[in-house]
């Protein structure tokens, strides 16, 4: 079973001054199974690697989608209906949060990778009762 991962834990994994990096990556390696996201995290993670950490790093996270690294998963339009639901339920989610969550269910996935404990741990999915947010 894949592992979904958000927007907070791939840029975690980026930045070595993260206060989560070091558990990030400790945990991912620790773990074989695919990394999965949403198409949608992707920009979002390019933006803040590039904003904050710089062009450099932001190329190298590119170069690790092209090698396969983490597969990316294109949004349904069911996903996006899904995704309307949850902003109208949840006002703390935005639409990349949303589609975290959208997939998850979709794709009966229990866990998410992150970093964002707040706003997950109030999500309610329609498979499963919460999340298991690792690490």
């Amino acid at each position: 079973m894949p592992l979904l991962v958000d927007t907070g834990a791939l840029y975690a994994l980026a930045d070595a001054d993260d206060a989560w990096h070091r558990r990030m990556r400790d945990f991912l390696a620790s773990e074989h199974q695919t990394l999965l996201t949403p198409s949608t995290v992707i920009p979002e993670a390019a933006y803040l690697i590039r904003s904050r950490l710089g062009p450099r790093i932001e190329k190298m996270f590119v170069e690790s989608l092209a090698d396969g690294e983490i597969t990316v998963e294109n949004l349904t339009p069911p996903d996006f209906a899904r995704c309307a639901q949850l902003l109208g339920e949840y006002d703390f989610l935005g639409l990349v949060d949303a589609s975290l969550v959208a997939v998850a269910e979709r794709l009966k996935l229990k866990a998410l990778v992150t970093t964002d404990r707040r706003d997950f741990r109030r999500v309610r999915p329609k498979h499963i009762p919460s999340f298991d947010l690792l690490p």
